[in-house]
């Protein structure tokens, strides 16, 4: 149950010295991951630049379950997605391409921020719209059961 985002691919300078992914690369990959459903939403890089609004990550939980060495190809997938008026909450798995095996999780929140008055601020009402039709889409997809951030939505 997940929506897929992206794959990539481990590379020598991301591995430490226990011979395994180094965790800030985890959360470099599942950032660039995201990155991919909010230019859906009209909430990334173009958002910022343009209309001055972006998302700022208030509070993750990352559970690192299986290793992962130099050479894994992983998948990123969307495993819940909801927000808010002001957040987004979300929860994505990073899975060996080959086995399918999970090998982490990160649950995340973040909040919509004014980047020009550095406030959070309210989600225009298309990309409210993009979000609802995005989940009406996907909420077969969703598994919203272990999640740590359900109770910081307030709908």
């Amino acid at each position: 149950m997940s929506v897929y985002l992206k794959s990539q691919k481990i590379i020598e300078e991301w591995v430490d010295y226990n011979n395994h992914l180094n965790m800030t690369y985890y959360i470099l990959i599942f950032d660039q991951a995201l990155e991919v459903i909010l230019e859906k939403f009209k909430m990334g890089a173009d958002s910022a630049k343009n209309e001055k609004r972006s998302t700022m990550v208030v509070e993750t939980n990352t559970k690192y379950i299986n290793e992962v060495q130099e050479g894994n190809e992983v998948d990123i997938l969307l495993t819940f997605f909801d927000h808010d008026k002001k957040r987004l909450h979300l929860k994505m798995e990073m899975v060996k391409k080959k086995t399918k095996r999970i090998l982490a999780s990160i649950e995340w929140l973040s909040l919509y921020v004014n980047l020009e008055t550095r406030k959070v601020t309210e989600f225009e009402n298309e990309k409210i719209e993009i979000m609802d039709r995005f989940i009406l889409q996907n909420k077969d997809n969703f598994n919203n059961e272990d999640l740590n951030f359900s109770s910081k939505i307030k709908k």
